[in-house]
């Protein structure tokens, strides 16, 4: 399999957003019954909306979809890098798939489609009770990935892999019908390798860009941060190589993430990324494909200062920020009803014109 194939597909097919539906829409919101501006950051997000359909007004979002990527951090477990055991993503994935999580509770309220993807879970799922559907586990790239911080996370064979299968989803889920996909995640310790590649890609010294994760305490902090300061040690040699990066720094579950990203740019759909996951795997995409960059928006600000990091080097702003740190595709669910509505307002409020107001204001003082 050839990985230079594989980056000149994307770079090749990623094209910018729609400049002439962006500038229709900038023309329309000041069009709209309301004073310029007045609806701040929505009317941003509608323009964007419009740039990614190539429509303004833009169409409705009708099958937003969920992807839920898995896997376990050998990091996790050597170095002690989480407040909880590597078990837990095992069972979080059962959970995920009997529908009892934050982001599966979240998105069957907003009428989100979900697709689970078990890439790295460290578990034999045949000698498990755990209630997974076949269709969860049937893609496996590998049993959990190399402890980084003192070994290469994965092969480059199976760093490719990992990139096709992510590629792989966000076709499925396309051709299926999903209009805007939102990239989520579950690994205990995931945010290492996270951390380790937004010091890389972004130029911050690790205790800059590690945070709590699940909540660990500052001794956990301190080998977290030790952890990720060898990881990046690591990971500096093959910078410049996407590939290499995630299989010395990342894990297959990051890899498939960032291919996901990178084909959904590629079939010109839009993405909602959510927290320090998938903006790292967003820094790696950048990396290869700049203007897939275009294709996302930013749901909300993490607590985890890699996220922050990661965002200022993409250019992104997120639309809230609630304190989150849970990941799973929460926070983007969460900004989901924000960007349907910016989409709505534009399509749906009356101009000046079709509402007879003739008085659109004026920015000089009234007369004394």
């Amino acid at each position: 399999m050839d990985d230079q194939f594989d980056l000149t597909r994307w770079r090749e097919a990623i094209v910018p957003i729609d400049a002439e539906a962006r500038t229709a829409a900038l023309a329309r919101q000041e069009q709209l019954t309301k004073p310029s501006g007045a609806l701040g950051r929505l009317e941003e997000v509608s323009v964007w909306l419009s740039g990614v359909t190539g429509q303004c007004p833009p169409p409705p979002i009708r099958q937003p979809t969920l992807a839920i990527f898995a896997g376990d951090h050998g990091v996790a477990r050597t170095a002690g890098t989480s407040a909880y055991p590597p078990e837990v993503t095992a069972q979080m994935v059962a959970n995920f798939a009997t529908g009892g999580a934050a982001a599966t509770v979240l998105a069957r309220s907003l009428g989100v489609r979900v697709r689970i993807v078990d890439v790295s879970v460290d578990i034999d799922w045949a000698a498990s009770d755990l209630p997974v559907p076949a269709d969860v586990t049937a893609h496996r790239i590998r049993r959990g990935s190399g402890s980084i911080d003192r070994e290469d996370a994965m092969t480059r064979e199976e760093s490719i892999a990992a990139l096709e299968l992510g590629a792989r989803v966000a076709d499925e889920l396309i051709d299926e019908g999903a209009d805007l996909l939102i990239a989520g995640d579950m690994g205990i310790g995931n945010t290492t390798p996270a951390a380790a590649l937004v010091g890389l890609l972004a130029d911050v010294e690790p205790g800059r860009v590690v945070g709590r994760g699940t909540g660990i305490d500052d001794i956990t902090w301190m080998r977290k941060t030790a952890a990720v300061r060898d990881a990046m040690r690591r990971g500096r040699p093959v910078k410049g190589d996407p590939v290499g990066l995630l299989a010395t720094s990342a894990g297959p579950d990051l890899a498939a993430t960032t291919g996901f990203l990178l084909q959904a740019a590629a079939r010109r759909t839009p993405v909602l990324l959510d927290g320090v996951i998938s903006c790292a795997c967003a820094l790696v995409a950048h990396r290869v494909a700049f203007r897939a960059s275009q294709w996302w928006c930013a749901s909300h600000r993490s607590t985890e200062p890699a996220a922050s990091a990661a965002l200022a080097r993409l250019g992104l702003e997120p639309l809230l920020d609630l304190q989150m740190r849970l990941g799973e595709g929460s926070g983007a669910l969460l900004a989901l009803p924000l960007v349907s509505a910016a989409g709505d307002l534009l399509r749906e409020m009356a101009t000046f014109d079709s509402a007879g107001v003739t008085d659109r204001g004026s920015s000089e003082d009234p007369p004394a």
